[in-house]
């Protein structure tokens, strides 16, 4: 909007996200920013004690409370980018509800979007300070619900790039020389209600016998022919290195045993229900009805939990945004959820079960855990070999007591134009930069 973009507009847009007021969702990324914590939680009123300052229009001084070796890879995740607070001012809680109502700094504006419909577009934004370098005349955008009907209009070319959501379209397409599966760094995992709702998930043999029972290698099979990983950890395969240079991953697989051992877990089932005094259990396992991937996954948990003596399992769907609700208020029984990496660093998945942590739903809780987490955060955190120790032992913690259940490592298998050329795709943060992108006359 031709508005000069300072300093004082990251100083303005940190505040505003770490501000209670403003409820963000991602305050919890600012951790480890000086005061960031304190003045989230309501502790500290002044936004101005958070750890920005201006030093001038195009200088920013960060303070930190402890060493962040992942404080550069956050800075190129959007919720720390600028706003304008000039342009945000009159619009109030009515920021961001339409493209009408964003400003841009980057290459592009986005426009076409009230809130609710289903094509918009990105198109070059002349005020960028390299608009020269951007080599498209912009992105068309459609949201199409039906996996079918999205299949279609790719085929017919009237899309360059679709999603293949279902088996059946992976194994139709997994020959095709236009099939790229991309690393989405992303664990789809069930979280049990640890909060005494339900008495049996109380109890670690209970926990572990479902662990037990979890057959990975035939839900990866129904969701994905197999395309999607069999996670041996909360970390996904392909995110972060140790400190000597392998993944950090399968270093982590060494300490924990995720497995399916239905026999094992009958046994654990049987003396954990004797533990807290239960003959039956009825455990409704929620997941969002917004994916074409759950009900499959579902499905094979049903079958294999229902083999456990005395358990009925149910299967609840409910759209994303309930299913987020009921997760912030710990209304399930057994979640089925997911989360990506935010930057390449095993601490953006194990950050999430500290006590008490955003993002622990089932309430699970450890001082065992927060201390490797608080030691892998601060005192280890500028020597990769002990940090990468920390956070191995930390894995094995949440595998030990059963914490929660990994079931898939989400890859994305994308159908993609070969004329399109120079899309870029990035496994942690914001995962498509299209400003390279072209398209080829062959």
């Amino acid at each position: 909007n031709r508005d000069p973009l300072t300093a004082s507009d990251f100083v303005y847009a940190w505040q505003r996200t770490v501000n209670p007021k403003t409820a963000s969702q991602y305050a919890y990324i600012y951790s480890g920013i000086k005061n960031a914590d304190a003045i989230n939680s309501g502790k500290d009123k002044d936004l101005s004690s958070l750890g920005i300052k201006a030093k001038n229009k195009t200088t920013l001084v960060v303070t930190l409370e402890h060493p962040m070796p992942q404080f550069q890879n956050l800075m190129a995740f959007p919720v720390f980018f600028a706003q304008d607070k000039k342009f945000e001012s009159s619009l109030g809680s009515k920021v961001g509800t339409s493209s009408s109502k964003q400003v841009y700094s980057g290459p592009y504006k986005f426009v076409g979007w009230n809130g609710s419909n289903k094509k918009f577009k990105l198109v070059p934004n002349k005020n960028y300070w390299d608009a020269k370098a951007v080599k498209n005349k912009g992105v068309n955008f459609q949201v199409v619900t039906d996996s079918t009907a999205a299949l279609a209009l790719y085929n017919k070319g009237e899309l360059d790039q679709v999603s293949l959501t279902t088996s059946q379209q992976i194994k139709k397409y997994k020959n095709s020389k236009n099939l790229k599966i991309y690393n989405n760094s992303r664990t789809d995992y069930i979280e049990y209600n640890q909060t005494g709702k339900v008495k049996g998930l109380t109890n670690a043999k209970i926990r572990e016998a479902l662990n037990l029972a979890t057959d990975r290698k035939s839900i990866s099979q129904s969701v994905s022919e197999g395309l999607d990983g069999i996670p041996t950890g909360m970390t996904p395969a392909g995110l972060a290195k140790t400190a000597t240079g392998g993944d950090f991953a399968k270093a982590a697989a060494k300490a924990t045993a995720y497995a399916y051992n239905i026999k094992k877990a009958k046994k654990l089932f049987a003396e954990g229900m004797k533990e807290v005094g239960l003959k039956k259990l009825t455990l409704t396992v929620e997941a969002t009805s917004d994916s074409s991937t759950t009900k499959p996954t579902l499905d094979t948990i049903q079958q294999s939990w229902s083999e456990l003596p005395g358990l009925t399992v149910k299967e609840k769907y409910v759209p994303f945004k309930q299913c987020l609700q009921d997760a912030i208020n710990q209304n399930f029984d057994v979640l089925l959820t997911a989360w990506g990496a935010d930057y390449a660093e095993p601490l953006t998945f194990l950050n999430m079960f500290v006590t008490d942590g955003a993002n622990n739903d089932g309430k699970w809780s450890n001082k065992q855990y927060d201390t490797l987490i608080n030691n892998a955060s601060d005192k280890d955190a500028l020597s990769d070999t002990k940090r990468t120790a920390d956070e191995i032992k930390a894995e094995k913690t949440l595998y030990d007591d059963s914490a929660v259940n990994p079931v898939d490592w989400m890859n994305a298998a994308i159908l993609s134009n070969s004329k399109v050329k120079g899309v870029q795709y990035f496994s942690s943060g914001a995962p498509y930069y299209f400003w390279n992108a072209y398209r080829s006359k062959k």
